[in-house]
């Protein structure tokens, strides 16, 4: 297995440099069910905070994207089913998908609860709670 750093997803997912998506897009397809790569947690959301911020993908684009990821049999993806459910979340108003994530993981730890300042991420995500 081989992990893969969020700068060679992204740039096969937003092809802005085209050498560089051409040599992302070769590594990717040279990628099978017994030589997979490997997308970390830290990966995912820093792809995600990048697509958003940098590039103005919609939080429904964004989940759209991790949901082809997901579906790939060439690619490990840590903790696949938190990043499932956050995509899935992150497509209703006012839920970020990191924000999700967090809730997740917090919860996959056995926490109760995740306390936030974020009101709309306590309102709206399950597992966290309004510190006030």
């Amino acid at each position: 297995m081989i992990g893969v750093d969020a700068n060679i997803l992204l740039r096969l997912l937003v092809r802005d440099d085209p050498p560089q998506h051409e040599l992302a897009k070769a590594f990717f397809a040279a990628r099978s069910e017994n030589d997979p790569a490997y997308v970390s947690l830290v990966v995912i959301v820093e792809t995600t905070w990048v697509l958003q911020k940098s590039y103005g993908y919609s939080r429904g684009q964004v989940a759209d994207m991790l949901d082809a990821l997901l579906e790939s049999p060439d690619l490990v993806i840590e903790n696949a089913a938190a990043v499932r459910q956050a995509a899935s979340w992150s497509r209703q108003p006012k839920v970020g998908l990191i924000d999700a994530l967090v809730a997740l993981l917090a919860g996959n730890q056995g926490c109760v609860t995740t306390f936030t300042f974020d009101r709309d991420a306590a309102k709206r995500i399950p597992g966290m709670e309004l510190l006030s």
